[in-house]
């Protein structure tokens, strides 16, 4: 008898010649797995792991030597009932369902599930190879002049990375491109302001992402203090940005509040035409930041009127074609960082407490792209939770969400401002949208949700309800909590 994985089989046992696994694109992961039983012979169905959590109960429910007229009586269900669980006509929709099968049937619901826990991810080496980047201070000779272009092109990758929620490939790139942008800065200072400025936002937003708030702060006043040197408001500004996010992942709401102001005031009255629609957009992205400062502080007058601002200027700036919501607009010409208002837009401190939501502003840098329509719509849904309405916020989440701009924002964006509508439903007590909401979040950046440590007791609490859908007790298995 043959040994081995039956997926390299082909025809009567035979292997293939060989298999290369999918390499992971620029906008997405590719897996590949082995799927498969105990040692092995031909196989007579599917792995265990592949088979659906209907057809697990009924190898579990003949182990148990229970006919399903025998099962349904013990679960006070009807035989119809569970033919068609079995059979997949019917969902088990419901973590209490699972929970009750899994008892009868004398399992975990992880068995049921058969969830299968991913291997960690490093951040946790990806942030120390930032950190030590932050400590060095002398940078050693090089052999050649730097290429500027190379840092640019690598700068715009690790945009795209932050944009699609990539967090530990991006953590990994960081401490090489920092090292290539301050060795760029040595050679052409004044030329390379801004990649420099938008190399260390981006290392903040990305720190915040997974709860690294201090060192965050750091590389982000590291950012400010290079930027502040320019006397570039523009260059201030996306630099702000990022110090903003920092300040409040620690809580700082007010510091954070005053710095995004401050910076708001140098870019000066919004005017429109095609230059000076990318810093209204900072402006705009700027008054977002100011706003949920105030709401994660409980100033409803302050967090209204930044609102108001940004939403008339994001009304002005879609009617002159610049910044409504287009996503990525990094670009690579000189002057034009990338990623300094990107990303990270809410994240910090949300409402009561840390908050979750990147809102997004991803590759607005000095182009001002990210900003527009639907990212003020979303920072009023996550000021509006702040507050304690979280009846409006709904109302306007379901808006956002049937809209065609929503769409335009980037992954991270998006499923970051989900885990915070999730969260405002947990508060609220409505854990069934909480955990619907969880889900899509997975759905929309599958690291968003993995990779950032915070998510985790989100994930927690709402799966141990009895009203979470059963998809999060999937999730809960695969991260290991609840």
């Amino acid at each position: 008898m043959e040994t081995g994985c039956p997926a390299r089989r082909t025809r009567r046992g035979h292997r293939s010649p060989g298999g290369s696994t999918p390499t992971a694109l620029r906008l997405r992961w590719s897996y590949s797995c082995c799927l498969w039983l105990g040692s092995c012979g031909e196989r007579d169905g599917p792995a265990v792991n592949e088979l659906p959590v209907g057809r697990r109960v009924a190898q579990w429910r003949v182990r148990r030597n229970m006919t399903q007229q025998q099962f349904a009586d013990r679960l006070g269900k009807s035989k119809s009932w569970v033919d068609k669980v079995e059979r997949g006509v019917r969902r088990l929709e419901r973590v209490s369902n699972l929970r009750e099968i899994a008892e009868t049937l004398r399992i975990d619901v992880e068995v049921l599930l058969a969830a299968r826990p991913t291997r960690p991810a490093p951040v946790a080496t990806g942030v120390d190879g930032i950190r030590t980047a932050l400590a060095c201070y002398h940078l050693p000779g090089s052999t050649r002049p730097p290429n500027f272009e190379e840092v640019r092109a690598r700068l715009d990758h690790a945009e795209q990375c932050y944009q699609h929620a990539r967090y530990p490939a991006l953590l990994a790139l960081l401490p090489g491109l920092l090292d290539a942008a301050r060795e760029a800065h040595a050679a052409r200072p004044g030329a390379t302001d801004a990649l420099l400025v938008s190399v260390y936002a981006l290392i903040a937003l990305v720190l915040v992402k997974v709860d690294q708030g201090e060192l965050a702060w750091l590389a982000a006043d590291r950012g400010m203090a290079a930027a502040l040197a320019t006397h570039d408001p523009r260059m201030a500004a996306v630099a702000t940005v990022s110090l903003s996010q920092a300040l409040r992942s620690r809580g700082r709401r007010r510091s954070a509040l005053d710095a995004a102001l401050a910076a708001a005031d140098r870019i000066g009255a919004p005017r429109f035409g095609a230059e000076s629609s990318v810093s209204a957009s900072l402006r705009g992205t700027l008054l977002l930041q100011a706003a949920l400062a105030a709401a994660g502080g409980g100033d409803e007058r302050g967090a209204r009127q930044a609102l108001d601002q940004a939403t008339e200027i994001a009304r002005r700036v879609g009617a002159d074609g610049g910044g409504a919501d287009c996503g990525a607009g990094s670009g690579s010409s000189e002057g034009r960082g990338g990623a300094g208002s990107g990303g990270g837009g809410f994240s910090g401190a949300g409402f009561g407490g840390a908050g979750f939501s990147g809102a997004g502003f991803s590759g607005a840098g000095f182009s001002g792209g990210g900003f527009g329509r639907a990212a003020v719509e979303a920072a009023r849904v996550v000021a509006d939770a702040a507050l304690g309405d979280v009846a409006t916020a709904t109302r306007r989440h379901e808006r956002l969400v049937a809209g065609d701009e929503w769409r335009w924002l980037p992954p991270e964006h998006r499923a970051a401002y989900l885990l915070d509508v999730a969260r405002a439903h947990a508060l609220a007590g409505d854990l069934l949208r909480a955990g619907r909401t969880l889900l899509d979040a997975e759905r929309t950046a599958h690291s968003e949700v993995h990779h950032r440590p915070a998510v985790r007791k989100l994930v927690a609490v709402v799966s141990r309800s009895a009203d979470a859908p059963a998809g999060l007790a999937q999730l809960a298995a695969t991260l290991r909590v609840g």
